[in-house]
C-alpha cells in the first residue's frame, strides 16, 4: 500500500487498551502522520474503550453476544470498520479469533502486535513459555494478519534481555514499553512508505524484506530507516 498523508487506522481492541492509548499519544506528534479515524471492540465494557471515548474519538462496540453466529458478528465487524475508510487496521489487544474470509478482506491492511519473537511462540502464555524453554531474549513482533494464528509476515521486532530473576510478569511488564514503542514506530513507517505484501513476503520501497525490521537496529522510534542495506532507505 502506498501511503498517503494523514494515513487512517483503525484500532481495534478488546481489553484496557495500552497499545492504543501510546498510538494515539504517537498521533498527536508530528512525525506519526497517521492518525486514528476510529475505534472498534468486541466488548462494550472494554476500558481502552471509554478511553477512547474520553480523548473524543470516535467509537463502535460491536458485542459478539447481541448476534447470533460468528457470521453475523463479523458483518457488523465489517461494517463499523468500512464506515471509518481506514488505510490500516491495527489489533491492539484485540482477543477474538477472526474467520479466514474475514482476514482476507483486508489482507495487506491488517497487522497485530504479538508478544513473542516470531515464529516463536505463537498463542498465549508466551512469556512462561520463554522462560520455561530457558531463552535469553524476548520480545515483541508486529506482523501482517493471515488467517494462520500469529503465522503473518512479520514486518518489525524489538528485542529485550530475560533477566535470571524475571517471571512471567515482570517479564511482561518490562516488554510493555517496549510493545509501545514497536506498534508506533510500525505503523509510523506504514505512513511513511509504501508497503506490500506478497504471498508470504513483505516489500518495501520496492525491495523484499529479508528479516523483520529490528527496532533500534533498521528503524527508529519514528518509523525512519536506519540500518544499512534494509528497504525503506
Amino acid at each position: 500500500m502506498t501511503p498517503a498523508a494523514g494515513t487512517r487506522l483503525v484500532v481495534m481492541l478488546s481489553g484496557r487498551g495500552s497499545n492504543f492509548a501510546a498510538l494515539h499519544a504517537a498521533s498527536e506528534k508530528p512525525w506519526f502522520n497517521a492518525h486514528i479515524a476510529g475505534v472498534v471492540s468486541d466488548r462494550p465494557q472494554a476500558a481502552g474503550l471509554a478511553l477512547a471515548r474520553s480523548h473524543g474519538l470516535d467509537t463502535v462496540s460491536v458485542d459478539r453476544q447481541t448476534h447470533a453466529d460468528r457470521e453475523d458478528f463479523e458483518a457488523s465487524l465489517c461494517a463499523a470498520i468500512d464506515g471509518f475508510e481506514p488505510d490500516y487496521i491495527v489489533l491492539a489487544g484485540f482477543m477474538r479469533v477472526l474467520s479466514a474470509d474475514f482476514v482476507q478482506r483486508y489482507a495487506g491492511r491488517m497487522i497485530n502486535i504479538h508478544p513473542s519473537l516470531l515464529p516463536a511462540y505463537r498463542g498465549l502464555h508466551t512469556h512462561q513459555r520463554v522462560l520455561e524453554a530457558g531463552d535469553r531474549e524476548h520480545g515483541a513482533s508486529v506482523h501482517f494478519v493471515t488467517p494462520t494464528l500469529d503465522g503473518g509476515p512479520v514486518l518489525s521486532q524489538v528485542r529485550i534481555e530475560v533477566k535470571p530473576d524475571d517471571t512471567p510478569d515482570s517479564l511482561a511488564e518490562r516488554l510493555l514499553a517496549h510493545e509501545h514503542r514497536l506498534i508506533c514506530a510500525s505503523v509510523a513507517l506504514l505512513a511513511r512508505v509504501p508497503v506490500e505484501v506478497r504471498h508470504e513476503d513483505i516489500v518495501i520501497d520496492s525491495l523484499r524484506l529479508a528479516s523483520p525490521l529490528v527496532l533500534g537496529r533498521d528503524f527508529d522510534e519514528h518509523g525512519h530507516h536506519t540500518g544499512p542495506g534494509q528497504p525503506g532507505q
